[in-house]
């Protein structure tokens, strides 16, 4: 049985990978027979995303990394551009020799993008297919091939397509030299694995306040108590290559919050990026290939990006801007993961309540639409992948995002959203957290905001209406399907029924009754009452007819069935027709103070349809025909 405890299993075993050790002459067979061992830091982490899976998106063309697809969610195109940037530079192009920048709002995806690359590399390289060797007693983890004299290596290059750059490292160079008297083929080489914790492979550098903050922790130091015993401080055997940098070659190096850091750390970047070197104080430049993933704010990236003086280091960066999420359905995936990582016990979250909260914190990253006719709801929809909203399609989303400035990069971010659900969940004695509660405390967390100005906070509060609305129409949904067990049926009936009046209407014929085979012109009273509720005009109703029947058309071309759920506007336009013509009973019943047997037993069989079929608690689901009660006791 696949459980957690065989998986556990498997992962330890997979963390115990067969160790090897050799001689150089031994690596060379290795790399004859697999010339991937040989490849740089770039290639590496270019292949360890591509080794969980690629996905081709059929109607962009563009690849989706399934290394990304479980802890980032809705930055598609960021991620599109930092994985150019990884086949550009493992291509052996110019790109291997500049720092990758990732700049944007804060709770953005910044931080767990350079996490999942470095737990990937420290999973990767414990695999068999991403092996990793390195000279046996090099401080800095050395690639092997180093020891390669130069006059050969473009025999490696022609012959095996392994490109060899860099020099030995100043112990490497002198070990060969007096310990192996420069024999190549004595030097010794064993397996590696990446660790951060171990400070193999993986570097991560956090500024601090710059007058305590030392350069050693980038270059390493000298080891003040071997220098009586060596003589020099230009020994290699009286430094410590235990910097940052030193830490990170063949691998990552992580620069947190790059552009706080002081200048005089920032200008070792300019050697490292540019030439591949570490400088340091005793000795000659010192070969490192790794990649630097750095990332910032936008404030600390513009104010950087407008000092002439930092111009060298500018241009030895790829800028990539990483903005808040916009789709609804991809926000909830960020909500659904953190909620999970979290203990609260028993309390049930009621359907439709991350989607809700998703729906507002996206409306407050949208500009306003320039576009006449759009407003923020459709847009968020059209975003989400909607087929189309009143008035635009799909087709024009590109057209909406070009006349945007810089969307995504304002807002609320999903931090505060989950600390404001948390806090509806620590409200004394709740057992379930609904859509209104978690409006109601993202509210409470706007009105209690320092950093906020007043116009801010009644734009959100504002926008918390907006998203309210939108929950008015999927609570008047679930009370309608749960009301009539056999909706399905009855939607399909009704879609059946819909379908023979356009057929007839748009081939100009009748429509013939398939049990007393009466034929009879199209019914325009029941075709228009349900055009009616997605607000096809007189004008566009031929359009839509038309647009319904190539969507059938299509689907039967596939072998696909066409339901009520196969085109959006028309499914919420059957929904909106069932309901209507049940609106009445539903009123009665929900509404009744002091229900009668039998309407009390069809609030029971609601309450339990609801918990059944939409993962609805007692609770929440009488919660939920109160609320909906409310609303109709609100209308006309």
């Amino acid at each position: 049985m696949d459980d957690v405890f065989d998986r556990l299993g498997l992962h330890a075993q997979r963390r115990r990978p067969e160790e090897w050790s050799g001689t150089f002459r031994d690596y060379l067979y290795l790399v004859r027979s697999e010339p991937r061992v040989g490849q740089l830091a770039h290639a590496r982490i270019f292949e360890m995303v591509r080794a969980a899976g690629v996905e081709t998106d059929q109607a962009t063309g563009t690849e989706k990394y399934r290394f990304f697809q479980n802890d980032l969610f809705g930055v598609d195109e960021a991620l599109a551009q930092i994985m150019e940037y990884f086949k550009a530079a493992s291509l052996g192009s110019d790109v291997g020799r500049r720092i990758l920048m990732i700049y944007g709002p804060p709770s953005s995806g910044k931080s767990q993008l350079v996490i999942l690359l470095k737990r990937g590399l420290e999973e990767f390289t414990h695999a068999p297919e991403g092996t990793i060797y390195a000279i046996a007693d090099c401080p800095m983890h050395e690639e092997p091939l180093h020891l390669v004299p130069p006059q050969f290596r473009s025999d490696f290059l022609n012959e095996y397509k392994i490109r060899i750059e860099g020099e030995l490292c100043p112990m490497c160079a002198m070990n060969l030299a007096t310990k192996y008297e420069n024999d190549i083929y004595a030097v010794p080489v064993k397996r590696i694995m990446f660790s951060e914790r171990d400070r193999v492979g993986i570097g991560t550098f956090v500024p601090a306040d710059p007058k305590s903050q030392d350069i050693t922790e980038l270059v390493g130091s000298i080891d003040l108590s071997t220098i009586g015993e060596y003589g020099s401080e230009s020994d290699p055997r009286a430094y410590r290559f235990d910097g940052e940098l030193n830490v990170a070659n063949r691998g990552l190096m992580e620069f947190i919050e790059m552009l706080k850091a002081d200048e005089r750390f920032l200008y070792v970047l300019l050697t490292l990026s540019q030439e591949k070197n570490i400088k340091t104080g005793r000795f000659p430049l010192i070969y490192a290939d790794e990649v630097v993933v750095a990332h910032t704010n936008e404030a600390e990236f513009n104010t950087f990006m407008a000092d002439k003086k930092s111009e060298a280091l500018q241009d030895r960066m790829i800028v990539v801007r990483m903005p808040y999420n916009l789709r609804v359905t991809a926000e909830q995936k960020i909500y659904d993961k953190l909620l999970r990582q979290s203990k609260f016990g028993d309390i049930h979250v009621a359907p439709h309540t991350l989607q809700v909260a998703s729906m507002f914190a996206v409306l407050t990253r949208l500009e306003e639409p320039k576009m006449k006719g759009l407003t923020l709801i459709k847009k968020m929809k059209l975003y989400d992948g909607a087929e189309d909203v009143e008035g635009f399609r799909q087709k024009d989303v590109k057209q909406i995002r070009e006349e945007t400035e810089r969307e995504g990069m304002d807002g609320i971010s999903p931090r505060f959203i989950i600390n404001r659900i948390s806090a509806a969940f620590t409200k004394p004695g709740a057992k379930c957290v609904n859509p209104i509660d978690a409006l109601r405390s993202i509210k409470e967390g706007i009105e209690a905001h320092s950093g906020m100005t007043k116009e801010e906070k009644e734009h959100y509060i504002n926008l918390i209406a907006d998203a309210r609305k939108e929950y008015d129409e999927i609570a008047r949904t679930d009370v309608q399907k749960a009301f009539f067990v056999s909706f399905e049926k009855e939607a399909q009936t009704l879609l059946d029924n819909y379908l023979d009046n356009v057929e007839a209407y748009l081939d100009d014929r009748k429509v013939t009754d398939p049990i007393t085979g009466e034929e009879y012109p199209p019914n325009e009273k029941l075709m228009h009452s349900i055009e009616d509720k997605v607000k096809v005009s007189e004008s566009g109703k031929d359009a839509f007819r038309n647009e319904i029947f190539r969507k059938v058309a299509m689907a039967q071309r596939r072998g696909d069935k066409f339901d009520y759920r196969t085109h959006d506007k028309l499914r919420e336009a059957i929904e909106k027709q069932l309901f209507d013509e049940r609106r009445d009973t539903i009123k009665l019943t929900v509404s009744t103070r002091n229900p009668d047997p039998e309407q009390l037993r069809k609030i029971n069989e609601v309450v339990n349809t609801l918990i059944e079929r939409e993962g609805y608690c007692t609770e929440c689901a009488n919660e939920l025909l109160k609320y909906v009660s409310s609303l109709l006791a609100r209308e006309k």
